[in-house]
């Protein structure tokens, strides 16, 4: 039993790690298809207009991602028509975390009126490719050619609790900088909020 045991943790462990490495600044990112809130399957390439792209994992249940739910409106809003749309992905599964269900997402996604498509990351098959670890975890894509490369990845700024208090905002400030034809001078930082539910 206790080498089953034993065995069984460093597998955990081993996942826990492969799941860490994700997509770093400069890695070239797949492309996924997911189920929008909609009914319907949206994928990045439905985007062929634009420059790049806010990805976000993010869920209903999470106080951090509760938090910043105006604030991704507002940077939809303020980037989808300047070539860099929001899509936020929920990767929780929800036989653990039944808030997180698909038909709870549709409802949020009403309540809030969601300016972006909000996918359910069926199966859990997306977030460990990229990597993310938390709800809200964000990346920035950029479009290079027929490559889309991570350029930003961690938080969105440096107050969840409080968008009045932000002093930095580590989103506007690296798709400031993409505009100039520079990259961020802050291309990571910790992504903070709830871990990702998972069997």
């Amino acid at each position: 039993m206790k080498k089953r045991a034993l065995f069984s943790i460093i597998v955990m462990a081993a996942t826990v790690a492969a799941f860490a490495q994700g997509y770093k600044p400069g890695d070239v990112v797949s492309d996924f298809r997911l189920k929008n809130v909609d009914g319907k399957m949206v994928s990045m390439a439905d985007f062929p207009e634009a420059k790049g792209f806010i990805i976000t994992f993010t869920c209903n249940h999470c106080p951090y991602a509760v938090a910043y739910q105006d604030r991704l409106i507002d940077l939809d809003k303020k980037y989808k028509g300047q070539g860099f749309p929001v899509i936020a992905i929920n990767p929780n599964d929800p036989e653990v975390e039944p808030r997180d269900s698909f038909d709870n997402m549709v409802a949020r996604a009403g309540e809030k009126g969601y300016t972006f498509p909000y996918l359910h990351d069926e199966g859990q098959k997306v977030y460990p490719v990229w990597g993310a670890t938390h709800t809200p975890h964000m990346y920035i894509v950029k479009r290079e050619g027929k490559e889309l490369k991570v350029v930003y990845t961690g938080t969105i700024d440096n107050n969840w609790r409080d968008a009045s208090a932000v002093t930095v905002n580590y989103i506007d400030n690296a798709i400031g900088a993409l505009k100039e034809g520079k990259a961020p001078e802050q291309p990571t930082t910790r992504a903070i909020g709830c871990t990702i539910k998972t069997k």
